[in-house]
């Protein structure tokens, strides 16, 4: 008896008509994939990249747009808003009343329905306090949730002039203590005197006189305040002039401090000379009139301890004079040394 034929022997195109619907079948399955029938995506109708539409809100003006991680500054909890700030406001369930507001030159903001409300001067807190009191006492809100947030800083800076390592403009939102305006300045230069000029901009055209010392124990600097839009400068040491018969006679900046005494100077100077009539030796000081007054200084005392030496100011002039019998014995001296030189070489 004959074996029967196989089915594929019969039909011999039947395995590649199978293998044609299986692939057609995959296709359609990867197709019905890709227009979101598969897998859910993560975190619902929101993606990475954008957020969840916020409940409470509606349309596109619910979604907030993701903003990067920013500093804020050091001093931003003692800001005071000023004129030109502009303000975001926002009520807690109550979008309507979400606005820019621009702090005028009065230092007040209109807030809708409510009118001007003074906010200069106020912290962000204090600000949303009073407009929160103006929208529950005018019976608009019962108990408003105020937020306010900066948008724009008006321009708030400081000038930072004179002996300074790095003078000019710098940033200050609020008040800081005389030290920490003159760190920001890369410090005082070794040319710095004694004194800084604070002028305040603000309420009127003051100035303040500031004695400044390198003493690390001393709390002026910290106790006094630089306010923005304020001007301070760093005076230079004023200068003395140690004249005559010095080895090295010019002037000299009050390096110490802003301050310098008579036998600090002439050391400066290299001390007086062999010529030196240091009995004779004077100090000319200008007055404040602009008289000139000479001043006989003791040195001889002076070098013995006898006196105290005194205190220069700037300008000042020490006169070493020339003795004119050292000069002559001194001379006389070099001729006799130069004539034992030619003696001897003959």
């Amino acid at each position: 008896m004959p074996k029967p034929m196989p089915l594929s022997h019969l039909f011999p195109h039947v395995r590649v008509g199978l293998a044609i619907v299986g692939l057609f079948a995959l296709a359609c399955v990867s197709a019905i994939a890709q227009q979101g029938f598969g897998a859910p995506k993560v975190g619902g109708t929101s993606s990475f990249d954008t957020a969840p539409i916020l409940s409470g809100n509606n349309g596109t003006s619910g979604r907030r747009p993701l903003s990067s991680v920013s500093a804020v500054p050091e001093d931003f909890a003692n800001l005071k808003l000023s004129p030109g700030f502009l303000l975001n406001m926002e009520v807690y369930d109550a979008p309507e009343f979400s606005a820019d507001l621009r702090i005028n030159v009065d230092g007040n903001v209109n807030v809708p329905m409510v009118g001007a409300i003074h906010v200069s001067g106020e912290t962000l807190t204090g600000a949303a306090s009073l407009i929160s009191q103006r929208l529950q006492s005018a019976k608009i809100l019962n108990n408003p949730q105020v937020n306010l947030n900066i948008t724009q800083y008006a321009g708030m800076s400081v000038s930072v002039l004179g002996e300074v390592h790095n003078p000019g403009r710098m940033e200050l939102l609020a008040p800081h203590n005389l030290a920490d305006v003159i760190a920001l300045a890369g410090g005082e230069t070794q040319y710095a005197g004694n004194t800084i000029e604070i002028r305040h901009a603000t309420p009127s055209l003051r100035q303040d006189i500031i004695r400044y010392s390198r003493d690390k124990n001393d709390t002026i600097q910290t106790n006094s305040l630089v306010l923005p839009g304020d001007t301070v400068t760093v005076r230079r040491a004023g200068i003395v002039y140690v004249l005559g018969s010095v080895n090295r006679p010019g002037g000299y900046i009050m390096q110490e401090g802003g301050e310098l005494d008579l036998t600090q100077a002439l050391s400066l100077a290299y001390g007086t000379s062999t010529q030196a009539a240091v009995g004779s030796m004077k100090l000319i000081r200008k007055l404040p009139d602009g008289k000139v007054k000479e001043i006989d200084v003791p040195y001889r005392s002076i070098v013995k301890g006898k006196v105290p030496s005194p205190r220069l100011q700037a300008e000042d002039v020490i006169y070493v004079p020339v003795s004119k019998i050292k000069s002559i014995l001194t001379a006389g001296l070099v001729a006799t040394a130069a004539n034992a030189a030619v003696y001897r070489g003959y």
